[in-house]
């Protein structure tokens, strides 16, 4: 334990030291020895490198009271290739916003000013240059640690390598984060055991890492680990400059990290309620401490002793905490004025004007897979994770089978009587519409899918439409099984139609209406995230939609003022109900048990009279129309998608139109549409 504390034993001043303030040329040696140290590490050739400077950088959000809350105040700063950037703070300073700031990240609602320029000009980031490892690791649950990794390798690395090619990229970025035991190993989430947090997290970093991107942003890379895997972790991303060769500019948010991986930093950003409290070296950071009147206790963690110092979500006792009985309040304050006046803080001001002049070339799109091979990867991840896991389809198929033959027992054999009819009719609409309204019970499994597209998309994986088609394409073998297996259960144990065509044609639209919702309820889960409220918002569309169909209210009684034009058109369940009821009912003859009355009438004589269904179209039509309008669905989902990717950046320009606003987004050479 000694050893480890040793270093920064050595670092940190005794109080008698808070009176030796350290004189202009210490600044200007600690700033040539941090140069020094990115050129032992392999920044020989910077020009290959990305500078990132920001200056004057302002985060604000609306209070909801006319008026708008900083989050960021002014912020200035730099990040060097070959160097690691730790933006530190306490719980709530402004460090992940800070970061997405960089990084471009920021929702619409929020408003940012300042000028923030790569490589000394105003350009966004590029896929295959620049990577984002969230604090939350978004991942498919289902795949194994090295299917996780291999799938999203041949999803971002370029169709020029090879299949081998790829995997032994993914390989030797599985090695380096240590995972090589956990390679089988599934994920694992909610209800299902698999690897561990910090494993997780690292799972996270090596997708992200796949392209060598020479911008990395990490955001709390470190949670979940404890102290050695931390340092593991962090020392191999460290090193990754010396293993490729490539001149990674790394900025990192950290909560709070241990005196090894303290170490590993080249410069801090210490952020305290969004302000600037020290920007600069890590090795003058503990002199700029201790010459103002904070110096670090012997033995302790720097730091830990710098945010502690800053951190004002707790009251001090003015004997045992700051300097000279200051609140933290009062105390930050001073940090700050002191940084802003302080000699390290014109260096760093002379360190950016310097990044600025540098004739640096632009960040270049890096190359990713095709559509084809993109669509391809995606429809078998998809499917594989549909698989695998139950509640996605498999636990739909069991209760279904039970419904099918709870049905089937009670409607067994239903006959031709004049009783049947009534019967018929509404063994029809219950199952196509119990089957279309459980499908809500996949709300959950299609949130945890929008979630990893998010990230996957806004690291620029892969298109829209890549995801659109791969999704559809690998849900359609598990929907015919759930349209198949139940279909002939309810239709032959009842004794429907008989006849080929019109078993092909009652499974038909039981597999087009199940397609049909489930294209509804991801434009709800793009639209409503929200678990809970998705739920409830898509049941009260299909409730809707159900209501209106015609069966419950038949259409020459439904009110022509919205529920008839447009509502009773635009409702799925009208042509669904109608195509079975024209299936079921056309070439049937019933015998009637009434005196009087004619002996046997047809199904069509039932069709018009009865149930008022519109027999001058074939029930062909019916099935088209719901065909169509499940495509529509799916394209409507995906123009919704590309109309939010479109929107962001107008709304931001809106709320934010001063000249030097800066919106970054990952682009991607041939972008798919």
């Amino acid at each position: 334990m000694s050893s480890l504390l040793q270093p920064h034993a050595n670092d940190c001043e005794p109080n008698n030291s808070s009176k030796i303030l350290p004189t202009i040329s210490e600044y200007h040696t600690t700033f040539d020895v941090e140069a020094m140290k990115s050129i032992k590490t392999g920044e020989a050739d910077q020009e290959e490198g990305v500078f990132l400077t920001w200056e004057d950088l302002w985060v604000t959000v609306s209070n909801g009271k006319n008026g708008r809350k900083p989050i960021l105040e002014g912020l200035k700063g730099y990040a060097k290739p070959g160097q690691l950037l730790a933006i530190m703070g306490p719980s709530g300073c402004g460090k992940s916003t800070f970061l997405d700031a960089l990084a471009g990240r920021l929702s619409s609602k929020i408003k940012q000013t300042g000028k923030i320029l790569i490589n000394g000009h105003k350009q966004a980031l590029a896929y295959g240059t620049s990577a984002y490892v969230t604090e939350d690791d978004t991942i498919l649950t289902t795949l194994t640690v090295g299917e996780a990794v291999y799938y999203s390798a041949q999803l971002q690395l370029p169709d020029s390598m090879s299949k081998s090619e790829k995997k032994e990229r993914a390989d030797f970025t599985i090695r380096e984060m240590g995972l090589q035991d956990a390679i089988d190993t599934r994920i694992g989430g909610c209800g299902s055991k698999g690897i561990s947090g910090g494993q997780k997290r690292r799972v996270s970093i090596c997708i992200e890492i796949l392209t060598r991107p020479k911008l990395l942003f990490l955001d709390e890379p470190t949670s979940g680990l404890d102290s050695a895997a931390s340092y593991y972790v962090m020392s191999r991303i460290s090193s990754l400059n010396e293993k490729d060769g490539i001149q990674r500019t790394i900025i990192a948010s950290i909560h709070q990290p241990s005196n090894e991986v303290f170490q590993l930093f080249h410069n801090l950003c210490l952020l305290s309620s969004g302000k600037t409290v020290y920007f600069g070296p890590v090795s003058a950071a503990n002199k700029f401490f201790s010459s103002n009147g904070f110096p670090c206790p012997s033995l302790q963690n720097p730091s830990d002793h710098f945010v502690k110092t800053v951190n004002k979500d707790f009251v001090h006792d003015p004997e045992k905490g700051l300097a000279g009985g200051l609140s933290t309040e009062e105390s930050i304050h001073i940090l700050a004025k002191l940084y802003d006046s302080s000699e390290i803080n014109h260096q760093v001001e002379k360190e950016i004007a310097q990044i600025i002049e540098r004739d640096s070339v632009s960040m270049e799109n890096g190359s990713h897979a095709n559509f084809y091979t993109q669509c391809l990867i995606l429809t078998r991840r998809s499917f594989l994770n549909m698989y695998r896991e139950v509640g996605y389809y498999w636990l739909r198929l069991l209760i279904y089978g039970a419904l099918a033959l709870s049905l089937g027992t009670m409607f067994f054999d239903i006959g031709s009587s004049s009783e049947s009819i009534q019967a018929r009719g509404s063994l029809l609409v219950f199952v196509v519409t119990f089957l279309t309204f459980i499908t809500v019970g996949g709300f959950p499994s299609f949130v945890e899918d929008m979630k990893v597209f998010e990230r996957e998309r806004l690291n620029g994986h892969y298109g829209v439409t890549a995801f659109v088609i791969g999704n559809t394409l690998s849900a359609i073998p598990f929907l015919l099984l759930i349209s198949l297996i139940p279909g002939a259960l309810v239709y032959y144990l009842v004794g429907l139609h008989q006849g080929h065509e019109q078993f092909l044609y009652f499974t038909s639209v039981l597999f087009i209406s199940v397609l049909l919702v489930e294209g509804l309820m991801m434009i709800v889960t793009s639209m409503v995230p929200n678990f809970l409220m998705g739920i409830i918002f898509g049941s009260g569309i299909l409730g809707v939609m159900m209501l209106d169909g015609g069966f419950y209210r038949l259409p020459s009684d439904i009110p022509k003022p919205f529920w008839r034009y447009p509502l009773h058109y635009i409702s799925f369940h009208k042509y669904a109900y109608q195509g079975l009821f024209k299936n079921e009912f056309q070439g049937l003859k019933f015998t009637s048990n009434q005196l009087g009355g004619p002996a046997n009438f047809s199904g069509e004589e039932i069709l018009r009279h009865l149930w008022q269904v519109d027999i001058n179209y074939s029930k062909w039509l019916d099935l088209a129309i719901l065909a169509g309008m499940a495509i529509v669905y799916r394209i409507l989902f995906l123009v919704i998608i590309k109309s939010f990717e479109k929107m962001k950046p107008i709304v931001s320009a809106i709320n934010c139109p001063q000249p030097n606003f800066r919106f970054t987004k990952v682009t991607r050479s041939n972008e798919i549409e």
